[in-house]
């Protein structure tokens, strides 16, 4: 296969075209060697955490990531759901199939579920599922339409889309059918308001809880001075609040727990990339969730030095005679050198730069060869 290497002429001394513009050389090279990789798939059983989030800068991979880790899950026999909390998603692209908005299984032949958290849906079922009749009590109180929320912020609580796909992916992790859940996340600034999300809402919740229950116990001191019946039992509202905060809590010792969780952050061997992936990880840390894996993508390696399960012809970069080559991995050196501080405690995983576009299931279990 043959590569392009652009020689910009000097810009004093170089052709001009009729309309003016500047002419560039554009000179043939072999700049791409094919290697053949012919070693037997492992086979080995996947092992791991019950949950499995990717998060990191947009645009790194972390699509592809969640996938192929569920695709290769399933194929071991877990039954795994794969979901997208992406307000962008690509599951279904990565797929090459429609992957719906609530869990549903994409393969007969194997386990595995995904489902592409829709955030607009997801806020009007919460607000349908938790609103309260007539009071505080509900979480759809908390998120959206016509609650105490709008007399403040004039509509839906800000952050109110990610507080419902919290919700449901508090649903996904009770889901009885699913014994893993990989989470495909929001770009980091999304994904740290979610993280964010548990504190704040226990913390709201906490409060509303106690205004309730002295609010209550106001109303049932009113009604016994003037003959009335005090209230029995806890309402339906509070009760729901209650199980809501529950979850909540749950939620945080989930992600807090390394046996449990496995929170990966996904990089590529750019300046930019490796600056997000820092501030996520310090991030991270705050909120005592560990990071167990760090996934270096588009990495300019040859997959043989990566990983010996996959058999088949790749595309190598040529480090030895193509110029753009040999520079771009120099770039990606200094990036890898200035990240790791990044991969201090953590498993690191690479996966090469591939010549072809990662989808279907092929290339999918190319890339899981590389994670595990």
């Amino acid at each position: 296969m043959s590569g392009l290497d652009v020689e910009p002429t000097d810009e004093r001394e170089s052709a001009e075209s009729e309309d003016g513009d500047n002419t560039i050389e554009v000179t043939p090279t072999d700049s791409i060697d094919r290697e053949t990789i012919d070693v037997e798939p492992a086979g080995e059983p996947v092992e791991g955490p019950s949950y499995v989030l990717y998060g990191g800068k947009g645009g790194v991979g972390k699509t592809t990531m969640a996938a192929a880790t569920a695709l290769d899950s399933a194929r071991e026999g877990t039954a795994t759901l794969v979901v997208s909390t992406d307000p962008a998603h690509s599951l279904s692209d990565t797929f090459e199939t429609e992957v719906p908005s609530s869990p549903e299984r994409i393969r007969e032949e194997i386990p595995l579920w995904a489902a592409e958290i829709d955030p607009d849906a997801a806020l009007e079922e919460s607000q349908a599922a938790f609103a309260a009749e007539g009071g505080l009590g509900g979480l759809g109180d908390l998120l959206g339409e016509e609650g105490p929320m709008d007399a403040l912020f004039g509509g839906a609580m800000p952050g109110a889309d990610e507080a419902a796909a919290m919700q449901l992916l508090l649903e996904y992790m009770d889901d009885p059918r699913f014994d893993r859940v990989v989470v495909d996340t929001a770009p980091t600034g999304h994904t740290l308001r979610l993280l964010e999300l548990p504190e704040i809402m226990d913390t709201m919740m906490g409060r509303m809880i106690t205004f309730r229950e002295r609010l209550g116990g106001m109303i049932d001191g009113v009604k016994g001075m003037f003959g009335g019946e005090a209230a029995e039992g806890e309402g339906a509202d509070m009760a729901e609040m209650r199980e809501v905060r529950e979850r909540i809590e749950r939620l945080r010792a989930v992600l807090q727990d390394p046996e449990l969780t496995d929170f990966r952050i996904v990089m590529i061997p750019e300046e930019m990339s490796v600056v997000e992936s820092k501030r996520l990880r310090e991030q991270l840390d705050r909120f005592e969730i560990a990071v167990g894996t760090v996934v270096v993508n588009r990495v300019m390696e040859p997959l043989a030095e990566v990983t010996d399960d996959v058999s088949g012809e790749f595309l190598s970069p040529d480090l030895e005679d193509c110029e753009f080559c040999k520079r771009r991995w120099e770039v990606q050196q200094g990036a890898l050198e200035d990240a790791q501080e990044l991969f201090y405690g953590t498993d690191v995983r690479r996966v090469p730069l591939f010549a072809e576009d990662v989808r279907g299931e092929t290339m999918l279990s190319v890339v899981a060869a590389c994670l595990r």
